[in-house]
């Protein structure tokens, strides 16, 4: 079982396949109108580095829908690893509530959370890997074509952390991942290995857009700049010239192709808006889908009964 959650290299395949389905399951009942209990009486602290709308969002419907509380707590107001080291945050955080979520800057915060407090942690974003945002994108593809083995994804931007956790997705999933990139911007020596003999399968890396999204179920986009490389953002937006998701793109993949990006978007940048609002856009799908997708995460790792909601969701 579960024990945190904070990169999907600790998560096997069957996890996964189980997250994926409990999501479902949740979703299903939440619009029947069930009403679920699973973590009442349980509080989960969401500390924010950085901040976001649908990460802190998602999170608080999903606590709410379960039953439990969640208490929001800036960066800034602990001062984590300045202001007291986070191994202390850590245990004080761990008398007081049944679940953390952090949302940071540096991936080493959230394994120094789960290495000292004694309750489950979940990674909101570090700048390694966005676990919970990869599940969501999954659920989403498999919605919308009823399975997620043997699907081509093609991401168009860096090899950044959105990525690098969705690539590890694909894997679990039995799906491809394709990365279509300017050269500088490639998978890191670290991130192939990470790979293994995934590397040159199920995950590829191109520097031809045109050549990535031919035969393409879907088309993922990210920002160019993320937050923290704003000094880098005239560079960037001259090595990404032609890495946009546009019309033309878009006709180079399959007629059934979706489009998909994490949000925020910088609309006629990475993506044009004509692109987010295509009738085969499924953005706001996939925006939706991280209440269901931390719902199965939270109710896994925090409740009490994890394996007949599993149970549940197979029959």
């Amino acid at each position: 079982m579960l024990k945190h959650f904070i990169s999907l290299d600790d998560i096997s395949s069957e996890t996964f396949s189980d997250l994926l389905m409990v999501a479902s399951y949740l979703k299903r009942r939440r619009a029947q109108g069930i009403t679920e209990h699973a973590l009442s009486g349980k509080t989960i602290a969401l500390l924010f580095e950085k901040p976001s709308l649908r990460t802190r969002l998602s999170f608080e419907v999903a606590m709410a829908e379960l039953g439990g509380r969640s208490l929001y707590i800036r960066g800034e107001e602990v001062g984590m690893g300045v202001r007291e080291p986070v191994r202390d945050v850590a245990r004080v955080l761990s008398r007081y509530v049944q679940g953390i979520m952090a949302r940071v800057f540096q991936h080493q915060t959230v394994t120094d959370l789960a290495r000292h407090g004694t309750v489950p942690v979940i990674n909101g974003l570090s700048d390694e890997g966005h676990p919970c945002q990869a599940l969501a994108d999954l659920l989403t593809i498999q919605e919308h074509f009823g399975t997620v083995a043997g699907l081509r994804v093609v991401f168009v931007g860096d090899a950044n952390n959105v990525c690098r956790s969705l690539a590890r997705a694909c894997i679990l999933a039995g799906t491809q991942l394709v990365l279509a990139c300017p050269k500088q911007y490639a998978f890191s020596a670290k991130d192939i290995a990470s790979f293994t003999s995934a590397w040159g399968t199920q995950v590829l890396q191109l520097h031809d857009p045109a050549a990535a999204v031919a035969g393409a179920h879907v088309l993922y986009s990210d920002v160019w700049t993320s937050m923290g490389q704003e000094a880098e953002r005239e560079e960037r937006l001259r090595a990404f010239q032609g890495y946009q998701i546009n019309e033309a793109l878009i006709a180079q993949a399959r007629p059934d192709a979706r489009i998909m990006h994490c949000l925020p978007a910088h609309r006629d940048e990475e993506i044009t808006d004509g692109a987010v609002e295509h009738p085969r856009s499924i953005v706001f799908d996939q925006a939706e889908n991280r209440v269901h997708a931390q719902k199965a995460v939270l109710r896994l790792l925090m409740a009490t009964d994890a394996q007949a909601v599993i149970a549940a969701a197979r029959s």
